[in-house]
């Protein structure tokens, strides 16, 4: 044994209450501690709430966190779909009157449009826009340069 009887007895003789008071832990410090910790708890409760409230939100389009414009533009291509039962033919038949299932929606000429682009492409078609649009603005710049300068020689 690491200690003989007269250490142990020197243990039990220990005034613990005196040395945790004197870093703010003793047995008249627990009334606080548990204040504290009732405030911790309910802290991190409604931040966690907050936080499940912002990633399960049932309003779609309240969420805490900003959506970029490209985001906002382009919200009707992932409109959320409620699938029929299997069972129910009536609402099967609806449901592929109204264009069916992701992927095999039918334009308003009745040609099969595929919807479902992953995210790839997605951005490779944000670019696209972003970098024509860039150049659309370029070009109208230049062409306005020239006029103004054909306009100062006397042209019109």
């Amino acid at each position: 044994m690491f200690f003989n009887a007269a250490g142990i007895e020197n243990l039990k003789s220990l005034n613990y209450n005196k040395y945790l008071s004197r870093v703010g832990i003793g047995r008249d410090d627990w009334h606080f501690w548990k204040q504290i910790g009732k405030a911790l708890a309910c802290t991190y409760t409604i931040f966690g709430l907050a936080w499940l409230y912002n990633e399960t939100s049932p309003l779609g389009w309240w969420t805490l966190k900003p959506r970029p414009k490209e985001e906002k533009e382009l919200a009707h291509l992932y409109e959320r779909r409620e699938f029929p039962y299997p069972g129910d033919t009536e609402a099967m038949e609806e449901f592929v009157a109204k264009g069916g299932m992701i992927g095999t929606t039918i334009g308003p000429k009745g040609v099969v449009e595929t919807t479902d682009k992953d995210s790839y492409n997605y951005q490779k078609d944000l670019q696209s826009k972003k970098f024509d649009q860039e150049a659309g603005k370029l070009w109208i710049r230049m062409r306005n340069e020239v006029i103004q300068e054909l306009q100062e020689k006397g042209f019109e």
